[in-house]
């Protein structure tokens, strides 16, 4: 073979082995760099994660807190809300309500009070004018609604219960229950009008609500007495003092 084709031959290996080392040498810097991206970018990842777990942390605790805060103002409100219910049963305790009243063009409070004294005297319990310390028709708060209750506070709760109990005398012994004629009425005189204690708005609904126990033959007997209502299976069990909806409820799935 020629000398300068063998000469050519090892000057091209030799080109070559020079080209493979300085692509060898590069080539293992760019992956040493790379590398080194990657565990910086793990080290970078591993902080944010430990950040957002602190983090995260951090908003347990304070979810943990407000949620109870928010127990704590719950039963506080419930408290006050109790409070305020008592008191506002107190300050109806010498107070009755005329239900289904009709209503006179132009009616004073004269008009209201001449039909209470003449209900008193048609359940005979009768009551003088000076017995009545307020009495007012509540404003209907639908315009169709004319025959709203009249509020009528009497000068104690002895007498107070009294007009009820001898309403509910009267309705037992007649077979014409209560109507407008015992209150001096003379128009409309068969519409019947009716007797109860003048509850708070908690009261009224939770006294609907417990009429439903009756209504089901679960509970024989269900009435109010001095703002509270209280139900009874039969003659034979305990009272019962009914406090809250979700207690009406828990009865009626105990049927």
């Amino acid at each position: 073979m020629d000398e300068s084709i063998i000469q050519q031959f090892a000057d091209m290996k030799e080109e070559m082995r020079k080209i493979m080392s300085l692509f060898s040498t590069t080539q293992g810097k760019e992956i040493l760099t790379t590398l080194q991206e990657i565990k910086q970018s793990n080290q970078n990842i591993e902080a944010s994660i430990s950040f957002l777990t602190a983090q995260n942390d951090e908003f347990k605790k304070k979810i943990e807190h407000l949620e109870n805060q928010a127990k704590d103002d719950r039963r506080y409100i419930a408290i006050l809300e109790n409070k305020m219910e008592d008191m506002q049963v107190l300050s109806r305790k010498a107070n009755f309500e005329l239900k289904n009243v009709p209503k006179k063009n132009n009616e004073t409070k004269e008009d209201l009070i001449e039909m209470v004294v003449c209900l008193s005297q048609s359940i005979d319990c009768k009551i003088t004018r000076s017995d009545i310390r307020d009495i007012y028709r509540v404003r209907g708060k639908q315009p169709d609604k004319v025959n709203t209750p009249i509020i009528i506070e009497t000068g104690s709760t002895l007498l107070k219960t009294d007009i009820l109990k001898m309403g509910k005398s009267f309705n037992k012994r007649h077979k014409a229950k209560l109507c407008a004629k015992h209150l001096g009425i003379k128009t409309q005189e068969d519409t019947p009008v009716f007797l109860s204690e003048h509850l708070t708005v908690k009261g009224s609904r939770l006294y609907f609500l417990a009429r439903d126990l009756s209504k089901s033959k679960a509970y024989k007997f269900c009435w109010t007495a001095y703002g509270k209502i209280y139900v009874r299976k039969n003659e034979n069990t305990s009272i019962i003092s009914i406090k809250s909806e979700e207690q009406v409820h828990q009865l009626l799935l105990e049927e």
